[in-house]
C-alpha cells in the first residue's frame, strides 16, 4: 500500500506499508523532507511496525513521536504527517494527479444557482458522471451566504440587506456567513472523490485541499498559511474562509471565498457578528479580521484568478470544461425548489 502527503508549508511524506492481519507489517517511510540523526528514519518505521492499522493519524504520530529521541530534528515533517501518510495508503486514497482535473469559470451567475451548481456539480462527482472540478466563480449581484447550521436572524439583518439589494442564501456546507459583493471577491470550488481525502479527518483535508492556493500565494507575493480550522491568513490578516461537506454519494465538496475588496461599513451592518465571534481572535474590531487581496498585491482581480488558475494547471493539469445542460437543468430546479424557498433559507430561524 502506498500513501502521499504533503505537509502544508512543508515536504512530502511517503508511506509504503503493508497490513497483515490488521496490522502494520514493514512499513518504508520517504521523502523529501530533512531529518537528523540518521537513523531517526529506522526509529519511525520501527515505532510503525506492528501497529493496529485503524488507528487514525493522531494516535499513529503520537506513538511515532514517543519513540524519536529528544534529540531529533524534523523539518518539513511531522510525526502526525507520517500518521496522515501511513493512513492515505491504508486507505488507497487517490493523488491529485491521478484525476483529469476540469475547469469551469462561466459568466456570472444568481446566488441561489451558485448554490444549487455546488450540489449538482459535487453530485455528479460522486456518481462518476463527472470529472473532478475546479470551479471559479463569477457573482450577478450581492449576497451573504450563511452556513448549513446558522441561525438567519442571528446572522443577518434582514431589513438592512433588503435595502441594499443584497441576496441572503444559505448553502450545504457549514461554516460562518460570507458577505459577497461582485467584483471584490474571490470564490471557487473544489469537487473531487472521496478517495483525494480517504484516511484524513475534516480538520487535516482543509489545509491539504488548499495547499495550491497557498502556493499561488506566495507566488504574488503573499507569505499565507493556513490557520485551523478553515482559515487563510497572512501577516496582514485573514484573507480567505474555507467550508466543506463530505456527500453520502462519495464527494467531497470544498469551496473558499477569499476577499478582494471590502466594503467594511456594508459588511459590518448586513452581518450581525458579535463579539463571541471575534473574541478569540485577540481583535478588536471585526473589520481588521479580513485584509483583501487587493492591498496585498496591487493587482486586478482578473489577474489574481488567472495565476491562480495556472498555478493549479501547472500542478495538477487542468483542462477546460463548461456545465453541461443536463448539469444546468438539475441546478435550475435545485434554485427554484430548495435554495430560493423560505424552507432552506430560514430552516433555522
Amino acid at each position: 500500500m502506498h500513501g502521499e502527503y504533503k505537509v502544508p508549508g512543508g515536504k512530502l511524506v511517503v508511506a509504503d506499508v503493508d497490513v497483515v492481519d490488521g496490522l502494520l507489517r514493514g512499513p518504508r517511510i520517504s521523502g523529501d523532507f530533512f531529518l537528523e540523526p540518521d537513523d531517526a528514519l529506522e526509529t519511525i518505521n520501527a515505532a510503525l511496525d506492528g501497529l493496529p492499522a485503524g488507528l487514525d493519524a493522531r494516535a499513529i504520530g503520537v506513538r511515532v513521536q514517543a519513540g524519536l529521541p529528544r534529540d531529533t530534528v524534523m523539518l518539513g515533517i511531522t510525526a502526525e504527517a507520517v500518521g496522515i501518510a501511513v493512513r492515505r495508503a491504508v486507505a488507497r486514497a487517490s493523488d491529485w494527479r491521478e484525476h483529469d482535473w476540469r475547469l469551469i469559470h462561466e459568466p456570472p451567475q444568481d446566488p441561489a444557482l451558485h448554490m444549487a451548481l455546488d450540489q449538482v456539480l459535487a453530485e455528479e462527482v460522486g456518481a462518476g458522471r463527472r470529472p473532478p472540478t475546479l470551479r471559479v466563480w463569477e457573482w450577478a449581484s450581492p449576497a451573504v451566504v450563511i452556513g448549513s447550521f446558522q441561525s438567519l436572524r442571528n446572522e443577518v439583518d434582514a431589513a438592512e440587506a433588503e435595502r441594499r439589494g443584497v441576496d441572503v442564501v444559505r448553502r450545504i456546507s457549514g461554516g460562518g456567513a460570507m458577505f459577497i459583493e461582485p467584483g471584490n471577491t474571490i470564490t471557487y470550488s473544489l469537487y473531487a472523490p472521496e478517495s483525494l481525502v480517504a484516511g484524513m479527518s475534516f480538520a487535516e483535508s482543509y489545509a491539504f485541499l488548499d495547499d495550491w492556493v497557498l502556493g499561488a500565494l506566495g507566488e504574488l507575493g503573499i507569505r499565507a498559511w493556513y490557520q485551523p480550522l478553515n482559515d487563510i491568513t497572512s501577516d496582514h490578516g485573514k484573507i480567505a474562509g474555507a467550508a466543506q461537506k463530505r456527500l453520502a454519494a462519495g464527494a467531497v465538496l470544498h469551496h473558499v471565498t477569499m476577499a478582494y475588496d471590502i466594503d467594511a461599513d456594508a459588511m459590518m451592518k448586513v452581518l450581525r457578528i458579535g463579539r463571541e465571534k471575534i473574541s478569540d481572535k485577540g481583535i478588536a474590531s471585526a473589520v481588521k479580521r479580513v485584509d483583501p487581496l487587493r492591498r496585498q498585491t496591487g493587482l486586478p482581480r482578473e489577474e489574481i484568478i488567472d495565476r491562480m488558475i495556472a498555478h493549479f494547471r501547472g500542478r495538477y493539469g487542468l483542462s477546460d470544461d463548461r456545465v453541461t445542460e443536463d448539469e444546468r437543468r438539475l441546478a435550475d430546479k435545485y434554485a427554484t425548489d430548495k435554495f430560493t424557498t423560505p424552507a432552506w433559507t430560514a430552516r433555522v430561524p
